[in-house]
C-alpha cells in the first residue's frame, strides 16, 4: 500500500453523487450520521440527464421545509402531460388533482438539483463531499463489506465504513465487483437527447410526437427545447452512416415546426445517445453493502420516472437505516428491510414501461403501419377525470415515501 494512501473513516460511505446518492447523504446527515459520498466526476455537469422533478420529490422538499429554495431556481412546470398521435393530440395526465403541494412536474436540469441538495447538505457538520473520486473496488473483510478503495486527483484514498451503499448508476462498479447477479428485461429502443432553440410562440407545452417509424418528445426548458429521439435499440451507427445532413432532415420531418431549426445541431457531438436499458437486481444487498437507486434498478425512461423511483429508495433507506446507522447497529436484516420496502413498488413501475416498450414503442418504431390512438387514450379524451390515474402513477407513484421525524 502507498505511503499516500490517504483514510477516511465514517459511518455510512455513499458510492455515487447522483440524485440518490445526494439525496441519501443529505438526509442521513441531517440525522447525525457521518457519512462520505465520493462523486467520480469533477462536477454536476452531466447534460440530458433525468431532469423531471415530478410531485412526489417536490413534496419531499416541502416535508423537508426546503421548498421555497428549492422552487427559487429556474425550472419549467408542466399541469398535464400530452401528446400527438399523427394528426390528433391528446392529454394523458393530469395533475391538479393530486394530494399535494405541488400539483405539477417541474424540469430542472439535474445538475441543479444536485447542486441544490449538496448545499443544504453542506452545512451539516457529519455531511462529507468528495468530488473527482471514483471508487473502483471494495474493502472486504471476513466477508463484510467495510469500505471502498478510491482514485483520486491526490492519489488512493481508502474509505472504512459501517456500510456502503451503492448508487453508482445503472453501469454500476460496485455490482460488479459485490458479484451480484443482475437480470435484464429488455428495451427495444434507445434514446438521441438533443437540443433546439425555443421562440416566445413556440408555445409551452411539453409533448411527445409518435407518427410512423419515430416517437419525438420536446420538453419547454424556457430558452430551448430539449428533445429526444426515440429510435431503435442499437440503431444510432446506421444513423450516422447516413450523415448529419440526412438527420437534419429526419428531425423537420418528425417535428415539422421545428424544421427550421435543425440547421442547429452542427455536428453529431450535439446528439447525446442514450443507452436504455432495463433491469433489476434479484438480491440488494450482502453484509455491509446496499444498493439502489439505478445501481440496484435501471428503469426505461418511460414516464421520467427514474429520477424519482431513486430519490424514493433514498427516502427509504434513511427512514430504515438512519438510527441503527447512529447506533452502529445495522444487520443484514435491516438491508433486507430496505429491498422489501421498495422492491414491490420498482417491481410494478418496470412492468407497466415493459408493456408500453413492447405492445407501443416497439411496433411504432417498427413503421410497419400508421399508429392509431389507442382505446385507452380516446376514453381519457371522453372522460377527462379518468387522466387522474396515470397522473397519480407518474407523479406519485406506488409508494411515495415521507420524511420520518429525526
Amino acid at each position: 500500500m502507498s505511503d499516500h494512501t490517504r483514510r477516511l473513516e465514517v459511518t455510512c460511505c455513499i458510492a455515487g453523487g447522483g440524485p440518490a446518492g445526494m439525496m441519501l447523504g443529505f438526509l442521513l446527515a441531517r440525522a447525525g450520521v457521518p457519512v462520505a459520498v465520493l462523486e467520480k466526476h469533477a462536477d454536476f455537469f452531466r447534460d440530458f440527464r433525468g431532469d423531471t422533478i415530478h410531485p412526489s420529490t417536490l413534496e419531499v422538499m416541502h416535508e423537508l421545509g426546503m421548498l421555497d429554495r428549492f422552487l427559487a431556481r429556474p425550472h419549467q412546470r408542466a399541469d398535464e402531460l400530452g401528446g400527438t398521435i399523427g394528426n390528433e393530440s391528446f392529454v394523458m395526465a393530469d395533475f391538479r388533482h393530486l394530494p399535494t403541494r405541488c400539483k405539477f412536474i417541474a424540469f430542472m436540469p439535474q445538475w441543479d438539483f444536485l447542486d441544490f441538495i449538496a448545499g443544504e447538505a453542506r452545512g451539516l457538520p457529519s455531511f462529507h463531499l468528495e468530488m473527482a473520486a471514483e471508487v473502483v473496488d471494495l474493502v472486504v473483510d471476513r466477508g463484510r463489506v467495510c469500505g471502498v478503495r478510491v482514485r483520486t486527483a491526490q492519489g488512493v484514498l481508502d474509505v472504512t465504513a459501517d456500510l456502503v451503499v451503492a448508487a453508482d448508476g445503472r453501469h454500476s462498479t460496485l455490482r460488479d465487483k459485490a458479484g451480484l447477479a443482475v437480470v435484464d428485461l429488455g428495451a427495444p429502443m434507445d434514446v438521441l437527447w438533443l437540443r433546439l432553440s425555443r421562440r416566445p410562440d413556440d408555445g409551452g407545452q411539453s409533448l411527445g410526437h409518435i407518427d410512423r417509424g419515430a416517437i419525438f418528445v420536446t420538453i419547454d426548458r424556457g430558452d430551448y427545447w430539449q428533445c429526444a429521439l426515440v429510435i431503435p435499440k442499437g440503431g444510432f451507427d446506421a444513423l450516422r452512416q447516413r450523415g448529419i445532413e440526412a438527420f437534419r432532415a429526419e428531425i423537420g420531418h418528425f417535428a415539422p415546426a421545428l424544421a427550421d431549426r435543425a440547421g442547429e445541431i452542427a455536428r453529431w457531438d450535439d446528439v447525446k445517445l442514450l443507452t436504455v436499458a432495463v433491469d433489476r437486481m434479484p438480491r440488494w444487498h450482502r453484509p455491509g453493502l446496499l444498493f439502489i437507486g439505478d445501481a440496484a434498478h435501471a428503469m426505461s425512461p418511460v414516464g421520467g420516472v427514474g429520477i424519482n423511483l431513486a430519490i424514493q429508495d433514498a427516502i427509504a433507506a434513511a427512514n430504515l437505516l438512519g438510527r441503527k446507522l447512529r447506533d452502529h447497529a445495522v444487520r443484514d436484516d435491516d438491508l433486507a428491510a430496505v429491498q422489501r420496502r421498495r422492491q414491490w413498488p420498482t417491481r410494478l413501475t418496470q412492468g407497466m414501461q415493459l408493456v408500453i416498450q413492447n405492445k407501443i414503442i416497439r411496433r411504432v418504431l417498427a413503421g410497419d403501419t400508421a399508429p392509431r390512438v389507442p382505446l385507452l387514450v380516446r376514453m381519457l379524451q371522453r372522460f377527462p377525470m379518468l387522466r387522474r390515474i396515470p397522473a397519480r402513477i407518474v407523479g406519485l407513484g406506488f409508494r411515495p415515501e415521507h420524511i420520518r421525524p429525526r
